[in-house]
């Protein structure tokens, strides 16, 4: 799909018919009583007389939520004159106070002040699409939408469109610029979206402090009036309102653009004002596009408990492109053994473990052994590929000396096993167009691609096209190095998976990745979509007993939360890090075995940010139990709910009774228990538990 355009499904247009649902607008005066007196009617499907004085609210298909735009004249700290807004309300309470809108435009004035409204329009949709490759197989796409038409009151008469959508479990909202003589090619340097929140709350803000940088950090507790307008925060944003909902901020859809940031808005108490990633020729211009052009989707998830933003995290993919693939049939989900994270460490081997050829087959041997579809070879099989020359510099189209690469992916297809390969992004660059037709003729199945640390519009466009010349040569993607994801696997399911998070290689170097931090991410990093936060470690540590080291390393948690991550994080493409001397025949690693990757239901019954959390997952009939605490030991009390009736047969592998001070204790539990019932658990510091729940 041509991501400039307009016309279709990305813009709705005066006249544009559809089947639709009358608003019920008395519902949102209730909600908005401050604006009660200015909230015109909006007939669903058609167009509507414009009226500049009039605000318009749209409601959510249920109810709950209600976004609505209008243009006022606002005081300061505003800029003079009339200005567009919108404000967000959940269950009758405000969430974002008026809030402005606006474009800034390289060499041209502001495009955010004086406009008229030419015309309003509305429609609604719902519907639901197939996921194999996500964790809810049928996804549902409810919507009710409104499109406002803009136009400058003055010279030279610039047109924008604003175009709202209001779902249960969220609201978005982007800009589209049509084709129009008045605005042809231009140059975009920032955009004016605010986010002004109606009441204090506090954030949990990843502030990078950079445009260049591989989202690899903590997200902090702060007051929202901590955030300054310094700030560059990445997405998503967590913020917990005072007395009121979850919120989450992110962005979907984002091709041939410039990733969003938050900092602090200025003299706006509680307020965030938006960045783009500039881009790499030219630090003070964001976008160059053309007209027709649509930007991004604002994304504002809300729910009432943290765990309900988890179960609608699906609001990104409905909000971008449907595949463009056709055929999706060789994509495979699955799990994978890898050789980097334990470097150059064995026990018990008749070879010199390292980047060679008996190491890379014994990893592929563990993989089959345990029915894993992939193994992943990572940095230094290609020619001049090392740490001292730059791995930037090799040349993916040859393998090294030490790596008989054609032998190792015989033996894997031999043994029903796929190969996964590294590379840096700036041989990608330089090489995709000869390298990917021969990772195909050679058997390779898929790519990982690294060390992008950007989300300016020229990366962006770069991941696309390894997403799209990949998919040609039937090659799955997983990039690291990498920006949060935005909904692209949706169009391009073949990138099955993404890094962007502090994962649990920082045990090797820091201490950093801590069961605090593990507690964080399914509230924020996750929300975008699929983290390769690579777990499968079993040389589990306790707070006490952890220390860094690069070889053979450890990681912090016990044996039961590590098995649970498999759960807790969705990807479709995961790891199991260690050395396959670590996982034979130790306690968990049979769960494992079986565990999936991708799911048909989701439900959160537990959830506390940095605190504790519990996921079920179901594949088929069978259900699958992930819970994790912080450094605090806990008594989890999990309702079963999510379970169909009859009883289950459950069994545990739960922290064994030394695991407070032997991270790798583990025990299994087995019980009958049925929906009615609630499962209670004791987890040690840095536990958890992990099971199946069958019938």
């Amino acid at each position: 799909m041509d991501r400039s355009s307009v016309g279709g499904s990305q813009l709705l247009v005066v006249g544009r018919w559809f089947p639709v649902v009358r608003r019920q607008l008395a519902q949102a005066g209730r909600i908005l009583l401050a604006i009660a007196a200015l909230a015109c009617t909006l007939t669903p499907g058609k167009a509507q007389s414009a009226d500049a004085t009039a605000a318009h609210t749209l409601t959510s298909p249920g109810g709950k939520l209600a976004v609505t735009f209008g243009i006022k004249n606002l005081p300061e700290p505003y800029a003079s004159g009339s200005r567009p807004y919108y404000s967000v309300s959940f269950e009758g309470r405000p969430v974002l106070k008026d809030s402005p809108l606006g474009l800034q435009f390289d060499g041209a004035p502001p495009f955010d002040r004086d406009l008229d409204v030419t015309g309003v329009s509305t429609d609604s949709h719902d519907s639901t699409w197939d996921d194999p490759i996500n964790d809810n197989r049928t996804v549902r796409d409810h919507y009710n939408e409104l499109t406002v038409h803009l136009k400058e009151s003055g010279a030279p008469g610039r047109q924008l469109d604003l175009i709202f959508r209001a779902y249960d479990q969220g609201i978005a909202f982007r800009y589209a610029l049509p084709q129009q003589a008045a605005l042809g090619r231009f140059v975009l340097s920032s955009e004016d979206t605010g986010f002004y929140f109606a009441n204090r709350g506090a954030a949990y803000a990843l502030n990078l402090g950079s445009f260049t940088t591989p989202y690899e950090d903590e997200f902090n507790k702060v007051p929202l009036t901590g955030i300054g307008p310094d700030a560059i925060v990445g997405l998503p944003l967590l913020v917990e309102v005072h007395n009121g909902p979850w919120v989450a901020i992110t962005e979907a859809d984002l091709e041939d653009y410039a990733g969003l940031y938050i900092a602090g808005a200025d003299n706006v108490d509680n307020g965030l004002a938006t960045k783009l990633a500039p881009r790499e020729d030219n630090p003070h211009q964001a976008v160059i596009g053309s007209t027709p052009k649509a930007t991004p989707w604002r994304v504002i998830m809300i729910s009432r408990e943290p765990g309900g933003l988890i179960e609608s995290h699906d609001l990104v993919l409905n909000l971008s492109p449907p595949n463009a693939l056709g055929d999706t049939s060789w994509i495979e989900p699955g799990k994978t053994a890898w050789d980097w994270w334990s470097g150059d460490y064995a026990t018990g081997v008749s070879f010199k473990p390292g980047m060679n050829t008996p190491t890379l087959e014994h990893y592929v041997q563990f993989a089959a052994d345990h029915h894993l579809p992939y193994m992943l070879i990572d940095a230094g099989w290609a020619r001049n590929s090392s740490a001292s020359s730059g791995w930037d510099q090799a040349d993916i189209t040859h393998w090294n000396d030490n790596v008989d690469l054609p032998a190792v992916i015989a033996f894997a297809h031999a043994r029903g096993v796929k190969v996964l390969i590294w590379m840096h992004w700036k041989s990608v660059e330089k090489q995709m167009n000869e390298a990917f037709p021969l990772f195909e003729k050679w058997g390779v199945s898929g790519i990982k691609v690294d060390f992008m640390n950007s989300d300016s519009q020229e990366m962006v466009n770069f991941y696309y096209n390894v997403a799209r010349l990949a998919a040609e040569h039937h090659l799955t993607v997983d990039f690291h190095g990498a920006y949060k994801p935005t909904g692209m696997r949706r169009t391009y399911p073949n990138q099955l998976t993404r890094e962007g998070v502090l994962g649990m290689e920082y045990n090797k170097w820091s201490y950093r990745d801590t069961p605090y931090h593990h507690l964080i991410l399914p509230f924020t990093r996750m929300l975008a979509g699929p983290l390769d936060y690579t777990p499968g470690c079993f040389n589990n540590a306790t707070r006490d007993g952890f220390w860094p080291r690069d070889v053979n390393p450890m990681c912090q948690g016990t044996r039961a939360h590590q098995l649970a991550m498999y759960v807790v994080y969705f990807s479709p493409l995961e790891m199991l890090s260690d050395f396959p001397e670590d996982f034979d025949h130790s306690p968990g690693v049979d769960f494992l075995d079986r565990v999936p990757t991708v799911w048909d239901e989701t439900r959160v019954p537990v959830g506390d940010p940095g605190e504790s959390i519990a996921v079920a997952r179901r594949k088929d009939k069978t259900w699958y139990l992930g819970a994790m605490t912080d450094w605090t030991p806990r008594d989890l009390d999990i309702p079963l709910g999510f379970l169909g009736p009859g009883r289950y047969h459950v069994h545990l592998y739960v922290d064994g009774p030394h695991a407070g001070t032997d991270a790798k204790d583990v025990a299994t539990r087995d019980m009958e228990l049925t929906s009615a019932d609630h499962l209670k658990i004791h987890l040690a510091s840095g536990g958890g538990a992990a099971g199946t729940f069958q019938q």
